[in-house]
């Protein structure tokens, strides 16, 4: 018998003050039995990065959410689509193959990824070059021991708060918080 995903609710208060968006998102993350809480907490690292495109891109006219994830490979990690289904933002988080964000980048006006791990900095050699004709893609990279930190973050039921100010995102708990400041790579 296949696992099934584990649920996830988050209620995550962003404060992004680099683009004066302040909005409370009620969230559910499906966490696919492969992923890990180090990823999923990525992704709404992700999504709180770009929250505030659904006001500056699509004029608050638009859907932000998770993707299918890892059940399915042609799905984002996040994304924003405005209300003609146009994918705006697509994001993804890991190391993925060309192949994936070639085709996202011709599905999306603008493609995100935010790369994190120890085995990064090897992967980005392996595949900057292929990477650089693809003018619509950012990369990111996130420090490895800050993705650890962000995994033990993760909860059932999360209430959250994201604080975004001069490029780094300051995401916490009652307990603890944790300085996410990604590295542009591309």
């Amino acid at each position: 018998m296949a696992l099934k995903s584990t649920i996830f609710k988050a209620n995550l208060a962003v404060a992004d003050i680099d683009h004066g968006y302040y909005a409370d998102h009620s969230l559910t993350l499906a966490r696919h039995p492969s992923e890990t809480d180090e990823r999923m907490m990525m992704r709404l690292v992700a999504l709180a990065f770009n929250a505030h495109k659904l006001q500056s891109v699509c004029a608050g006219d638009a859907t932000l959410g998770f993707g299918a994830g890892l059940s399915n490979p042609d799905d984002p990690d996040v994304f924003l689509r405005d209300f003609t289904e146009r994918m705006r933002v697509w994001i993804e988080v890991g190391q993925p193959e060309e192949t994936p964000l070639t085709k996202a980048c011709r599905k999306a006006d603008e493609v995100l990824l935010y790369t994190y791990g120890h085995a990064a900095e090897v992967w980005w050699r392996g595949i900057e070059n292929k990477l650089s004709r693809l003018s619509n893609l950012q990369v990111y990279r996130v420090p490895a021991a800050t993705a650890q930190d962000l995994g033990a973050l993760a909860e059932r039921s999360m209430q959250l708060q994201a604080t975004i100010q001069e490029g780094v995102l300051m995401l916490g708990n009652n307990a603890r918080s944790i300085d996410v400041e990604p590295l542009r790579w591309k």
